[in-house]
């Protein structure tokens, strides 16, 4: 049997029933074919590596390093890559975020089927796609000249934050991303410096105040 032509998907999730869903509705696209699974920022890298990829369709929400470190280091490696970020995240912070590390284009999980397998060709043809709804959100915030207090911190920043607001420690953190302690104790340090805090409670205080975290 011959493997299908077509625009080729790799598929980042870490819930298997989610991608076989998924791997269902893009492979009934004529056009699209799913040529690799991960359910890991770090599988996702290794894969994109190894196989290479169309378009990447990621989640934001992984374990391990995450999807927006999976997307800054395969960005890294490959300042063409394609990436869709498709996550239930649809506050515009995330996708502030996901954009300044390289991806192509952002879609909340609420979207419609057809919305996604729409959005991976355009994708695949060099454009942009950002949902609608967020698009207005981002624009109407640019209009009334009001920026997130998280805007002025870097993917790598934002990822420290988002890991210490939910209550990993610097050795923790360290592990996870790969990172010495010294470097994550340092970057701790620069991200309650640009948010104007003074403990881990406080960052988490702020993550629950701008609904990025649960209370």
């Amino acid at each position: 049997m011959t493997r299908r032509e077509g625009i080729r998907v790799l598929l980042v999730d870490d819930h298997a029933v989610v991608r076989a869903g998924y791997r269902v509705l893009l492979e009934s696209a004529d056009d699209l074919v799913v040529t690799g699974e991960a359910e890991s920022g770090e599988q996702a890298c290794r894969l994109y590596q190894e196989q290479g990829a169309d378009v990447v369709v990621m989640d934001l929400s992984l374990p391990g390093i995450g999807g927006l470190e999976a997307i800054r280091r395969i960005v890294a490696r490959d300042p063409a890559a394609r990436i869709l970020v498709f996550s239930m995240h649809e506050d515009t912070v995330f996708v502030e975020q996901a954009l300044q590390a390289g991806a192509r284009g952002y879609l909340p999980k609420s979207s419609a089927p057809e919305v996604l397998v729409e959005a991976v060709r355009q994708i695949a043809a060099g454009e942009l796609h950002i949902d609608g709804d967020i698009a207005q959100r981002l624009a109407f915030q640019k209009t009334r000249g009001r920026s997130s207090p998280f805007a002025g911190l870097s993917t790598r920043e934002f990822e420290i934050f988002c890991l210490l607001a939910e209550g990993c420690n610097i050795n923790e953190i360290a592990d996870r991303l790969s990172l010495s302690y010294k470097t994550v104790a340092n970057y701790s340090t620069q991200v309650k410096n640009k948010l104007g805090a003074t403990t881990v409670a406080d960052l988490a205080r702020l993550a629950i105040r701008h609904g990025l975290l649960e209370a």
